[in-house]
């Protein structure tokens, strides 16, 4: 037997929305500029306007769908879409805190910079005692607004979550109801040493996608650059390059050339789930790489867009550390050097270098710190309560208002055989 939402009993995957960051597989056939996308091919939203859905393909670039040409690649993708839909429209109007986050928040926008949201919700009392499980998150179709509920606020915070501590001491942090500025009179209580290790990880994580990134990307550059010039070489032997070509530290060589032959698998599974060969096994690379101009336009240097955000993130933390007192702001000489980062005028290899050169300042600040080791959990805990009591006192009065007498409906379940 299996308990389901109502609403997601029956899907239309050509009807659910699209959510930013959706692979979708395309439906029709479509010329962009030199090269035609063929029916079938795999991409992933990063636009959706009205009907309108903006589409980035490897090796072609964003191209644009109407809606119906389109479909979620995964059925389940197609199930938490419509689950973050009907929330987000439920649940959207109760929101308590919501702040500006990001570029804009940090100085260093342009003209292109989107606007990301970040914010808090009160769940009404009827979501939280039923069977179907409350959300945690409200998230818009296009990504760029997020409001997480007060108590995964909390938790988060109480962790020295980077994103969470923003949102709550960014300038220009908005309390939309009393709630919320309850939220805000107790963030300083939620605040602790621990943004030394939740900083500094969250930047160490960063820095070791980039750095992979980076690797993984020569490692495809060389192999296609290989099949290129030979499309008849054997996987043996291209694995065997590969091994030659990036040494790796494995008890003997042929377990260089198995992790080599390996990673090859994988460029072919990769290449094959973007659309890009016909099969994922070794020979359509071969042909792929060989015949293919598309495989000379793959990105050849990744360089995400906020690589920026490893030095942002060490400063802040050092900075906060140091002083008891948060700065996300970039000023001066260092807003500079963000900005011809994040507009990829400095090497990756210089960013990475640099990000590893500030530890030892993030150490010291650690040594020195004004902030307590801990953050007040007892402080947190009563204002979780506070929370919890206000929602029922409105449920139970009927107050006017999302918690009371405009509270959403809960959501309906329905038993279905399994």
């Amino acid at each position: 037997m299996d308990l389901r939402l109502q609403q997601l009993a029956h899907l239309d995957p050509r009807a659910v929305p699209l959510p930013h960051g959706t692979e979708v597989v395309t439906a029709v056939d479509r010329a962009a500029g030199e090269h035609t996308v063929p029916q079938g091919a795999v991409g992933r939203v990063v636009r959706v306007q009205g009907d309108e859905v903006d589409v980035l393909v490897v090796g072609v670039g964003t191209v644009r769908y109407a809606r119906r040409e389109l479909t979620p690649r995964k059925v389940g993708q197609a199930q938490f879409a419509r689950r973050r839909e009907a929330a987000w429209s439920a649940l959207r109007d109760c929101a308590v805190l919501e702040t500006v986050v990001g570029s804009r928040a940090w100085g260093l926008s342009d003209e292109g910079s989107d606007t990301d949201l970040r914010g808090a919700f009160a769940l009404p009392l009827a979501w939280s005692t039923g069977l179907v499980e409350a959300p945690a998150d409200l998230v818009s179709a296009d990504g760029s607004a997020t409001y997480w509920r007060v108590d995964k606020a909390v938790r988060q915070a109480l962790r020295a979550d980077p994103n969470t501590l923003e949102m709550l001491f960014v300038p220009g942090a908005r309390a939309l109801d009393p709630i919320g500025e309850w939220l805000l009179d107790a963030r300083e209580s939620l605040v602790s040493a621990e943004i030394h290790g939740s900083f500094g990880r969250y930047a160490l994580s960063q820095l070791k996608r980039l750095e992979q990134s980076q690797r993984l990307a020569a490692h495809r550059d060389a192999v296609l650059g290989w099949l290129r010039a030979d499309p008849t070489l054997p996987l043996d032997a291209v694995a065997a390059r590969l091994a030659d070509r990036f040494p790796r530290a494995t008890p003997t060589a042929a377990d260089a050339v198995h992790q080599s032959k390996q990673y090859v698998k994988q460029l072919c599974r990769s290449l094959h789930d973007q659309g890009l060969l016909a099969s994922s096994e070794f020979a359509a690379m071969a042909r792929f790489a060989h015949e293919d101009p598309a495989a000379l336009e793959l990105p050849r240097e990744l360089r995400p867009k906020n690589a920026y955000n490893l030095l942002r993130l060490i400063v802040a933390a050092t900075g906060w550390l140091r002083t008891g007192a948060p700065e996300f702001e970039a000023r001066g000489a260092f807003r500079e050097r963000l900005l011809d980062i994040k507009k990829g005028r400095v090497a990756l290899d210089e960013v990475l270098a640099e990000a590893e050169a500030l530890a030892p300042e993030l150490e010291e600040a650690r040594r020195v710190t004004k902030l307590p080791p801990h953050p007040d959990v007892g402080a947190a805990d009563a204002l979780l309560r506070r929370v919890g009591a206000e929602v029922a006192r409105r449920a139970v009065l009927a107050v006017e208002g999302p918690w009371g007498r405009g509270a959403p409906p809960p959501p309906e379940v329905v038993w279905h055989p399994g």
